[in-house]
């Protein structure tokens, strides 16, 4: 997806050193994936996982691990900071129902955290396709959709 001017303005990113505990936290999902791409798994069947997360300001979601195809809907909107596998410190501004689609090849995925750093809660719902290139991570003893 092509960025527009906008889009460029709300996005900042930076390569500076991530804190101790961070590069902790990620040492330790590099070696245990965690395949829970959001807060709240709402829906799954044979094809789909339909998450939600909800987070208010100040609030985070560790690091998850992307291996499925997937989309995420930005829902009410904000601003969110993000550190990604590549080292990266990402800063973005999301607009309400703003959309993305992300897809990966055999092998490929993408590990990442988001914090809420606006004044207003945060919530996105992401799609995730079971039919990628890669399979499904299993996902741990207790995450099951919420509803029916």
């Amino acid at each position: 997806m092509a960025m527009t001017m906008s889009d460029k303005a709300a996005l900042t990113k930076d390569h500076a050193p991530w804190s101790a505990e961070l590069q902790a936290e990620f040492a330790r999902e590099a070696s245990n994936p965690n395949p829970c791409v959001g807060s709240m798994l709402l829906s799954e069947n044979e094809k789909l996982r339909v998450w939600m997360i909800k987070l208010s300001p100040g609030e985070r979601i560790g690091f998850h691990r992307h291996v499925l195809d997937y989309f995420w809907t930005s829902v009410n909107g904000g601003r969110g900071r993000q550190h990604v596998h590549d080292g990266s410190t990402v800063e973005y501004t999301y607009q309400p129902g703003e959309t993305r689609h992300e897809t990966y090849g055999p092998g490929e995925y993408k590990v990442h955290d988001l914090t809420n750093i606006g004044d207003t809660d945060m919530i996105f719902m992401t799609v995730e396709t079971k039919q990628s290139a890669n399979k499904p991570l299993p996902l741990p003893a207790g995450v099951t959709a919420q509803a029916a």
